[in-house]
């Protein structure tokens, strides 16, 4: 950490061979430059320069040192190259997470809405579960994230943008199956299959299945919501889903009317970090989408 600030001053001295053209190129008085490289060269314990006057050559010790200075220069421009191109107003990146049940049409929609006006604006994409993306939100690998449900946190902001009916999804022979709709308490007795815990469908499946007035016996746990469909089509079960993008053979989708069994979908991210302008322009635009962000 000592030598660091001293690298671009040790280049460039090195490069010039001369300390007054390298104080110049560097906008610092000599003065102040020679005494950083003597500094440096204390702190590292070995000579680096041979002195002729204001003019100096390197020693073999000084252009080993050289050599893993450079790389380190570079590499420092490099990420200041980077995060400045991410942070461009026209071609910038936003990292932005969803559920994996908004990836079929919600979230290609958006980004083609929103690219609309921002042709250039690229996107990092991430699918997960809810849980797993507000830790990328805290570990800063996320800019925003399409989340359910919508997180209450000290560290989070969270905006709802719409809710999604949800459904019971049952084999197209089951003896449900030629209902429309049902109330949830009807399916007390049946085998459910649903998400794994941390999911929040599954800790909404639970929480309805309990206003139902009964604890789902659950015999099969997945991680994504068109597993499930498949399992229900196998007849190995039923499930609390929301809407498939392409409806699915082998089986029916049920309205549930009581409890009211809906999902809320919003949008979080840190707060008291500022936004680069790609990143407030999406949330702009994501915040515009209120109650219009998913299909009727």
């Amino acid at each position: 950490m000592l030598l660091a600030p001293r690298l671009a001053y040790f280049a460039a001295v090195a490069r010039h061979e001369h300390v007054t053209r390298a104080a110049a190129e560097m906008g610092v008085p000599q003065s102040t430059l020679s005494r950083a490289m003597v500094r440096l060269e204390e702190d590292l314990g070995v000579a680096l320069f041979a002195r002729r006057g204001r003019t100096v050559s390197l020693t073999p010790a000084g252009r080993r040192f050289l050599t893993a200075a450079e790389r380190a220069l570079a590499e420092v421009e490099r990420a200041a190259d980077t995060v400045r191109a991410d942070a461009d107003p026209t071609a910038g990146r936003v990292a932005f997470g969803f559920l994996h049940t908004m990836g079929s049409e919600t979230v290609p929609g958006l980004i083609r809405a929103f690219r609309v006006d921002h042709p250039r604006v690229r996107f990092t994409l991430v699918q997960n579960y809810g849980e797993a993306m507000i830790e990328r939100l805290r570990s800063g690998e996320l800019d925003l994230c399409l989340t359910s449900p919508v997180p209450d946190a000290p560290d989070l902001v969270g905006r709802r943008l719409d809710e999604q009916r949800l459904r019971l999804v049952v084999p197209d022979d089951h003896r449900l199956a030629t209902r429309k709709r049902i109330r949830l308490a009807e399916a007390a007795d049946e085998t459910f299959v649903t998400l794994e815990p941390g999911y929040g469908l599954r800790r909404i499946t639970d929480d309805l299945c309990a206003q139902a007035g009964f604890t789902p016996r659950v015999a099969f746990e997945g991680e994504e919501a068109e597993t499930l469909r498949g399992l229900v089509a196998a007849g190995l079960g039923v499930a609390l889903l929301p809407p498939p993008a392409v409806a699915r053979p082998g089986v029916v989708e049920l309205g549930v009317t009581s409890p009211r069994a809906v999902r809320e979908i919003g949008v979080a991210w840190l707060d008291g970090h500022p936004d680069t302008p790609p990143v407030a322009a999406f949330k702009k635009f994501l915040l515009s989408k209120r109650g219009s962000l998913l299909p009727e």
